[in-house]
């Protein structure tokens, strides 16, 4: 069962990092102009991000393991459009396409590992889940890096894409025999205003974020943050309402009741504020700082893989002995390893060793592998089967707003330490200096989740 739901989610979470290798080839190949570029990167990120609530409600109502397999076999799809794309626009749309798919896989993954173990085994399978989007995010841009530089039957960037396609194929062959299926126990309705409502509060609260930082924040941005707000004010509203009037909406309010899930979403967004954005200063500053070529940044990124796997493997091991100090202390050796990365960067510059930064890759490695997967337990922990596949979305949302989140804010810290210094380094350590508040504050976060009580490593209090 974790073979087949983890290759869903393994494809997912690399063709977030893998195509920011094969920008540059995509580029010259397709005559593709910046505003094309961003779409390719960013069409991804806004469907996942508006489709996930839906897609979890979805799974809940019809079946968790009919929606893995419908999006399994979407995403297979929408990656074999993206890999034989002739033009700019064919492979924009197969990014979109993509993002969907994503967005109706991946509640449905975090649901099944919910419901279908319990104890020190659901401890377990939710670590190989943290394990899993850890290697692809960790390992992503070396992946690219060595399929590009293969050249594997002169496809090129394209098979950064195509490498889905057997992948997806085997998952899909072994779904019906090893995934039980699952659904929710309420009324079978659907809430289509809910729906709607939630799809444009989304819509309008991601793409300037997305966006934003490269159009230099026009009005339209604040415009849409604005709609934002009262969509969301108005989508809250009708799902309160329609509770009362004995309806099904689409997030039922009882899940914000419990301190454990609505807390634990603010600690997402924080997290995964800080999760994306370190890898895009820290590929910009290999990159272009330092002139490495997209094969020979993505070895260094070996060096932050080879602590996360150290902590990552035995998460469920860690959680059990800590408690609630798992998370809080992961973020802080998270801390202390941006720290050190910040005085390497600083003996490295552009020209120097980048030796200098794997004692911080390392340390900030092992404290990532400490604290994604329990994080993610920890907030899923309290919630009742029939709500998981709308719980599970929720969080998946959280998570892609977290990231698109921190892209944005890092992005304005970076570029203007680098238009205020004109280096490189400077900018770097502008930005580590952000993520190191954004772990404080999730540690913080994470204490007051746990609220005084030892959180195990069943994810039972």
């Amino acid at each position: 069962m974790l073979l087949v739901l983890m290759a869903g989610v393994f494809m997912t979470a690399l063709d977030v990092f893998i195509v920011n290798v094969a920008i540059p080839a995509t580029a010259r190949e397709l005559d593709a102009g910046p505003d094309a570029i961003q779409w390719i990167v960013a069409g991804f990120s806004l469907a996942v991000a508006c489709g996930v609530i839906t897609a979890g409600r979805l799974g809940d109502l019809f079946g968790r393991r009919r929606l893995y397999a419908l999006g399994l076999a979407l995403f297979t799809l929408a990656s074999l459009m993206c890999g034989v794309a002739p033009g700019v626009t064919v492979l924009i749309a197969g990014r979109v396409a993509q993002g969907l798919a994503a967005a109706l896989m991946s509640p449905q993954a975090l649901a099944i590992l919910g419901t279908a173990f319990t104890g020190r085994a659901r401890a377990r399978a939710f670590s190989v889940y943290g394990l899993t989007m850890g290697v692809a995010a960790v390992f992503g841009q070396l992946i690219g890096g060595v399929l590009i530089q293969a050249d594997l039957f002169g496809l090129g960037w394209r098979s950064c894409f195509l490498v889905n396609l057997p992948i997806g194929a085997l998952a899909l062959a072994l779904l019906p025999r090893l995934v039980p299926e699952s659904r929710g126990t309420g009324r079978a309705r659907l809430d289509i205003a809910g729906m709607v409502l939630v799809t444009l509060a989304l819509i309008a609260a991601v793409l300037p974020l997305i966006q934003g930082q490269a159009a230099g924040w026009p009005l339209w941005t604040w415009l849409s943050f604005a709609a934002a707000a009262v969509l969301f004010g108005g989508f809250v509203a009708y799902q309160i309402g329609l509770g009362r009037r004995g309806g099904a909406p689409l997030i039922d309010p009882e899940l914000f009741r419990a301190r454990t899930f609505s807390l634990g979403l603010v600690a997402q967004v924080v997290f995964w504020t800080g999760q994306a954005s370190f890898f895009l200063v820290l590929a910009l500053y290999l990159q272009e700082g330092h002139g490495l070529s997209p094969l020979n940044s993505g070895v260094v990124f070996v060096a932050i893989g080879a602590g996360y796997l150290v902590t990552s493997t035995s998460a469920h091991h860690i959680a059990a002995r800590l408690g609630r100090l798992t998370v809080p202390a992961g973020t802080l050796l998270m801390v202390a390893g941006l720290a050190l990365l910040w005085a390497g960067a600083g003996r490295a510059g552009t020209s120097g060793p980048v030796s200098a930064l794997v004692p911080g890759l390392i340390v900030d490695g092992l404290g990532m592998g400490m604290a994604l997967s329990p994080l993610v337990s920890t907030v899923l922990a309290t919630v009742e089967p029939r709500h998981a596949g709308a719980a599970s979305g929720v969080l998946s949302t959280a998570m892609q707003v977290g990231g698109a989140l921190g892209v944005a804010l890092i992005g304005v810290v970076f570029y203007r330490a680098l238009a205020a210094s004109g280096g490189y380094p400077h900018a770097f350590r502008a930005g580590l200096a952000f993520l190191i508040v954004v772990e404080i504050v999730t540690a913080a976060l994470v204490f007051a989740l746990a609220g005084g009580r030892k959180v195990r490593g069943s994810g039972r209090r």
